[in-house]
């Protein structure tokens, strides 16, 4: 078994078979073979636990489906209990001094937990040895002197559990313990017994567990269940008294256990006792808050309460077998046969009732399992007096509450405790006919329970439990009962299976209307609507909304019934998502009929406009949105101005007062999609005469998704009227204002339709190049507005694409396109980050969409050369492809795919179109045609491609600047694969010779360095590309070339220039390591020394020390041509950053002399 095969089964692969069967037991047999009271070395320890550890994720693999083991249990399992059994009686036969629980031990146990955890106890247990010998070596096994300690148990936890199980399967042996004891020691055996279990009793573990089974084994002994009154009353004492939680957990635990498990004579006989320790969680000092413990609690009374009844010997349930097995301690009663309800009962359900309302859910579950089987149990009237009881749980919270809405929070667990128990009795078949409409009643609300609290809201579980009980009664109810209900129950069934918020409720409400379908046939349309709105339909909820529901509206017997609940529930949700997706599925479902349902829809919607609450606002204005535009994409005019007309009730205060984001988004949204061109010359006469205020309150709001709902308000606006004057107006206005004003205004102008207002395209492209013009007065400071501003440049053009010469000039067109080249340069940075990655994403957008745009449409420009001249449009690629090297993933990924557009772009049908084409189109096509795995945004599969780039000499610059910059990035996953295949690349170069010769490498980083000298943003990034090229020794070659050494001399010269006035750190470390690399080159040797000296003198101690430990390194690792022992001793002795000046001269001129 490989990795691979561990990833195959961590990833839940379908299992049919036990396909590892002989790799497991072949691992089986050599864990089983070791020796077992050694602890292992180092290595064998690491490799014994890898091999565990898989073994264990095989099994673990199958947790979900656990019974395709069971043909294989005996022959995995019984081998480890026989060798537990073995060491185990070996350890009891040594020396005491020289017992000793082994790691390996240890692991043995574990692997059979591991059966345990997913088999069960129950079914593992039956493997066991259980030979009368088999106690005495138990008990022996704990007498040996071991360290008991917290700490040390807690590490051996597996072999106390495995053994502690152990005992109790022997110890409850048909023999009585007695004859284990000595003559004079009557009851040694069983009080060695309860003393080990006790000893266990308070662990945190599960070790526990297996403690609380021996004891509650043991009590239920013939012959020692004389000890059980004892234990009930120092239980009792426990739990009063101490404050030891663990111990208190597993006294409970002992008690369900008896409860559970004893013969009903000895349950009956201290039915009294078990309650009283029970209940003494009550007065305990704190036990109570425990969730776990009260569970416990509620577990041991509904054991009790179920032993003092006989069970039926035929179940009143209909379909199915017994959820309950018969207890053959237990005399079976017949249906007629009267019987005395004990009086204990009352208080038993009296506790239960309390437990339903906990506020724990397990707490919950548990009392709801066991009114369940107690009601089983009980006469059929009493039975129906506890549902009656139970249901009244629904009207605690109630009284003087008009909707569900209404509840307060805290009535979440009392319904679902109610809801829970509902469920557990339906499955019984305790609900009767005449309860059933009072039930299905109460159902009807708890499956729509959701109460906002704050940001979020409660009732998931109640709706979860509603969905259970409804579920519950199609498999225990009598048709003929369900039948008059059977309509209303579809419909809520399917809507909440619909348009439910969470995904296990829709599935549970899918899964009971399935079940209902399946078992009763009584749904109408139900096989259809169900191969529409399966559990795998419904488990996505766009999926659910969008596609399942219009399906299932196609019924009519159900549409009516999905458009009123997403009217009074979906359209009024808290979540803004929940009211857009309710918004789209009306539409969906009106589409159905959309002459009909539209306009009574947008009606229902509209008087949603009134509501006092903002989002039952929102939710009617994203409806009439949605609805308008489906009456445009449909060409009923009449009903879009309808919707349109809506709009007049809206109050004024809800889109000007504070939280008015979503109302106000949504305005703007329903004006884009339904005003007109009527509506427009009324002005102030239109049937909303606010409707300008609405969108250029929209502009100026800071909410990002307002803008743009705004600014496509205005779109809409501008396709049928003259918006020039406006956008004059706007642009001076906006400019004027805060940075989310100027945001808006760079998406406005490239949302609007210039086809019916000509003249004003170029005042929004003057905007534009102003904004984004560094030298301009004008330019835009905030980020997002000069990104807003580019991405509007693509939108123009595509807007006029058809007719580019009728509106854009080709001395405008070049204005835009050098605007987009020089947005490639923009590293803006800022407390985010580099924001100015922005803009450069954006820009080459922009520009590839201008150069497709620019030759699709080369036939219709005459003079398509002054458009896109060829040197603008090569430079464009090579910026795309700096930019497609550079350090940051996004930007590599957005640049990559555009690139590879240009790359498939068919050329322009001009003259000479050959001029258009990018340089070195083989060997990219070659490059990037493998279709390989991995994207321009994973750095071990692009750099080794785009190092190659560097042969094309006309994006050479570009693309080397966007390496050297990878190159300089602290992030190791794009550092190491960037150095990595430039210095593979280089070392493949030619000296001199080549498509690019080293020497001509050289020179052109030395000419980097020198541009860009003063700007340490490039400069840092240049001095470390050098270092790894001369450190990995990639330019070794050009040694003894006199070019190739001229280029390294200037090197040295720039990197070394006024380094005592630099402050950088990074900047002088970086220099000081090229430096001293370059002393590798014997033509270098003398003035590198001096210049390297220099940084051994520098003022700063990390300098210092910093170019001591690089000399020494290199000295190390690089033959200088002399013997530098000498130097190496003098630099690893002296403290370079705390020596004294006078001293740091003498040293650097000692360290001179012996490497001169």
């Amino acid at each position: 078994m490989n990795a691979r095969d561990d990833n195959k089964v961590a990833e839940g692969a379908i299992l049919t078979k036990f396909e590892r069967r002989e790799w497991f037991l072949e691992n089986l047999r050599f864990l089983l073979s070791l020796d077992l009271n050694e602890d292992p070395s180092g290595e064998d320890s690491r490799s014994e636990s890898l091999r565990l550890h898989r073994m264990e994720a095989t099994i673990n693999s199958f947790q979900e489906q656990p019974y395709l083991l069971d043909p294989y249990l005996e022959e995995m399992v019984l081998p480890i209990t026989e060798t537990i059994k073995s060491h185990v009686k070996a350890l009891v036969a040594a020396n005491p001094g020289d017992a000793n629980v082994s790691v390996r031990f240890t692991r043995v146990c574990s692997l059979l937990y591991t059966f345990i955890k997913f088999r069960g106890c129950k079914t593992i247990v039956r493997f066991f040895p259980h030979e009368v010998a088999d106690l005495t070596i138990v008990l022996d096994f704990f007498k040996i002197p071991l360290d008991y300690s917290t700490t040390w148990v807690n590490s051996r936890w597996q072999v106390f559990y495995s053994v502690t199980l152990w005992l109790s399967l022997v110890c409850m042996i048909p023999f009585g313990l007695d004859q284990f004891d000595e003559v004079h020691e009557r009851g040694k055996t069983a009080e060695a017994i309860e003393g080990i279990a006790k000893r266990f009793l308070c662990r945190s573990g599960v070790e526990r567990e297996g403690a609380a089974l021996v004891l509650s084994r043991l009590y239920t002994r013939a012959d020692t269940k004389d000890r059980l009154d004892e234990f009930m009353t120092w239980g009792e004492e426990i739990i009063l008294e101490s404050t030891d939680l663990f111990l208190a957990v597993g006294i409970l635990q002992v008690v369900c256990e008896i409860a559970k498990t004893a013969p009903s004579d000895i349950v009956q006989a201290h039915s009294s006792d078990l309650l009283r320790v029970a209940r003494s969680v009550d007065n305990s000092k704190g036990f109570d808050i425990n969730a776990i413990v009260r569970k416990l609690k509620t577990k041991a009374v509904a054991h009790t309460g179920i032993r003092l009844l006989p069970p039926r010997a035929v179940p009143r349930f209909r379909k199915g077998k017994s959820l309950v097995p018969l207890d053959t301690h237990d005399i079976l009663r017949t249906e007629g046969e009267e019987q005395d309800v004990p009086e204990e009962m009352e208080g038993i359900l009296e506790d239960l009732f309390q437990a339903i309302q906990d506020k724990d859910t397990v707490v919950r579950w548990a009392a709801a399992k066991g009114i369940g089987r107690i009601s089983e149990r009980l006469p059929s009237d009493f039975s129906g007096q506890v549902l009656e009881t139970v249901m009244s749980h629904f009207e605690i919270h109630s009284v003087g509450v008009t909707t569900i809405n209404e509840m307060p929070s805290i009535a979440e667990p009392t319904w679902q405790g109610a809801c829970l128990t509902c469920a557990e009795m339906a499955r019984r078949g305790l609900i009767s006919d005449q309860h059933l409409p009072v039930l299905l009643g109460w159902l009807s609300k708890a499956i729509y329970f959701d109460i906002p609290k704050g940001s979020h809201s409660v009732g998931s579980s109640v709706r979860d439990a509603a969905s259970y009980v409804l579920w519950s009664l199609a498999r225990a109810h009598d048709p003929k009962a369900l039948a008059p209900h059977a309509s209303g129950l579809a419909k809520r069934l399917i809507t909440v299976a619909l348009f439910d918020r969470e995904v296990h409720i829709r599935r549970a409400a899918s899964a009971a209307f399935q079940e209902h379908v399946g078992r009763n046939g009584l749904f109408p349309d139900g096989i259809d609507i169900l191969r529409k709105a399966d559990f795998y339909s419904v488990g996505t909820r766009r999926n659910a909304f969008l596609i399942a529901a219009p399906q299932v509206g196609e019924h009519i017997h159900y549409r009516p019934f999905l458009i009123d609940h997403l009217f009074d529930i979906t359209l009024r949700h808290f979540e803004f998502e929940m009211r857009v997706l309710g918004a789209q599925s009306l539409r969906a479902i009106s589409e159905l009929d959309l002459a009909k349902l539209g306009p009574e829809n947008a009606a229902r919607a509209a008087k949603l406009l009134s509501c006092a609450d903002v989002n039952e606002i929102h939710g009617g204005l994203v409806a009439l949105n949605e609805l308008a535009s489906c009456f445009k994409s449909r060409g009923l005019e009449e009903e879009r101005q309808q919707a349109f007309r809506y709009l007049s009730e809206l109050p004024t205060k809800v889109l000007q007062g504070t939280r008015n984001e979503m109302p106000l988004a949504a305005a703007c949204d329903l004006i884009g999609a339904s005003i007109s061109s009527v509506e427009i010359t009324l002005l102030d006469n239109s049937s909303v005469p606010n409707w300008r205020s609405i969108i250029e309150a929209g502009l100026r709001n800071r909410s990002v998704s307002v803008q743009e709902s705004a600014t496509k308000a205005f779109g809409s606006v501008s396709q049928l009227v003259d918006c020039s004057d406006d956008l004059t107006r706007l642009i001076r206005e906006l400019r004027a204002g805060l940075p989310p004003m100027q945001q808006s205004l760079g998406t406005l102008v490239g949302v609007l339709d210039y086809k019916s207002f000509p003249h004003g395209l170029e005042n929004a492209l003057a905007f534009i190049l102003e904004s984004v013009d560094r030298k301009s007065p004008r330019f835009l400071r905030n980020i997002e507005a000069r990104r807003n501003c580019y991405d509007s440049l693509p939108l123009i053009f595509s807007n006029v694409q058809t007719r580019i010469s009728d509106y854009i000039s080709p001395k405008l067109a070049n204005q835009c396109f050098d605007a987009l080249l020089e947005g490639l340069t923009d590293y803006t940075t800022d407390e985010r980050g580099d924001v100015g990655s922005w803009i450069r994403i954006s820009c080459v957008h922009a520009l590839s969409k201008f150069v497709r745009i620019l030759f699709i449409h080369s036939e219709s420009l005459p003079n398509f050369v002054d458009y896109l001249p060829p040197e603008k449009y090569h430079t464009a690629v090579g910026g795309i492809l700096k930019q497609g090297v550079e350090r940051l993933d996004n930007v590599r990924q957005q640049a990559g795919v555009q690139f590879l557009e240009l790359l498939r772009l068919d050329l322009p049908e001009v003259h000479g179109k050959e001029r258009w084409r990018i340089f070195g189109n083989e060997m990219m096509n070659e490059l990037f045609s493998s279709g390989e795995g991995g994207g321009w945004n994973d750095a071990t599969w692009l750099y080794p491609k785009a190092v190659h780039f560097l042969k094309i000499p006309e994006y050479r610059d570009p693309i080397l600047m966007g390496l050297v910059l990878s190159l300089g990035t602290k992030t190791e996953s794009t550092h190491r694969p960037v150095s990595s295949s430039l210095v593979e690349f280089v070392q493949g170069l030619a000296p001199e010779d080549g498509v690019y010769p080293q020497v001509n490498l050289t020179g052109d980083l030395v000419k980097q360095l020198k541009t860009n000298f003063s700007n340490n943003n490039i400069f840092i990034p240049l001095l470390q590309t050098s270092d790894v090229l001369l450190e990995s020794g990639a330019l070794d070659s050009l040694n003894g070339n006199a070019e190739g050494e001229k280029q390294l001399r200037g090197m040295l010269s720039v990197v070394t220039r006024s380094i005592p006035r630099i402050k950088n750190i990074s900047r002088i470390q970086a220099s000081m390591k090229v430096a001293v690399d370059l002393l590798a080159f014997p033509a270098l040797f003398a003035v590198g020394l001096e210049k390297s000296v220099e940084f051994l003198l520098h003022q700063f101690p990390t300098i210092r020390t910093a170019t001591a430990e690089h000399l020494y390194l290199v000295m190390q690792s690089k033959d200088l041509g002399r013997e530098t022992d000498g130097a190496e001793d003098v630099l690893l002795e002296t403290e370079w950053s705390v020596i004294p000046e006078n001293e740091l001269v003498d040293v650097t001129k000692k360290l001179l002399e012996l490497l001169s």
